[in-house]
């Protein structure tokens, strides 16, 4: 069976801050909160810096500026009323595991937001994995409602995890 967390690092400071296992601490913490089993599952987490993000961001988004973090689901979840919880994803076969999609998180970036915030870097990655691992899953925070969902999952994931409420 594949590893719920397929982790790509292209900035070796990532390597020295041990993403991969914060990364799967994180998504199995959101599919456990959610109440979805971790088998049957993939993603995969790219580890860059703010010139790869801001490439990914202009090429993607249209802003050719670094962000924290980037999500790309495999399958449209999300509902279309506000404020509802996406549909759950079925885990695939065990011999074909279900991919939510990709990450790419920006170590600049992160480790920026984490010093001005006075916050632990694992702490601040932890909170952006959870994020885009929710992002992944049909979550999203373009109008209030969604956005008050997103964050309430979010603070429980994260109290799991023993990081404090990052809003």
């Amino acid at each position: 069976m594949e590893p719920l967390v397929d982790c790509v690092i292209e900035d070796d400071r990532w390597e020295r801050l041990g993403l991969e296992s914060l990364s799967l601490r994180a998504a199995s913490a959101v599919l456990a909160g959610l109440g979805m089993p971790e088998p049957g599952f993939t993603l995969c987490v790219m580890g860059c810096d703010d010139a790869r993000i801001s490439v990914l961001n202009a090429e993607f988004r249209g802003k050719p500026l670094p962000t924290n973090v980037l999500s790309w689901p495999s399958e449209d979840l999300a509902e279309d009323g506000p404020g509802a919880d996406p549909a759950r994803p079925l885990a695939g076969e065990a011999a074909e595991p279900w991919s939510l999609g990709d990450i790419a998180i920006s170590y600049d970036t992160c480790a920026r937001e984490a010093k001005a915030a006075g916050k632990p870097l694992a702490d601040h990655v932890l909170h952006l994995v959870v994020h885009g691992v929710l992002h992944l899953l049909g979550y999203d925070h373009v109008d209030d409602a969604d956005a008050a969902l997103m964050e309430k999952h979010e603070v429980a994931i994260l109290a799991t995890l023993g990081v404090d409420d990052p809003y």
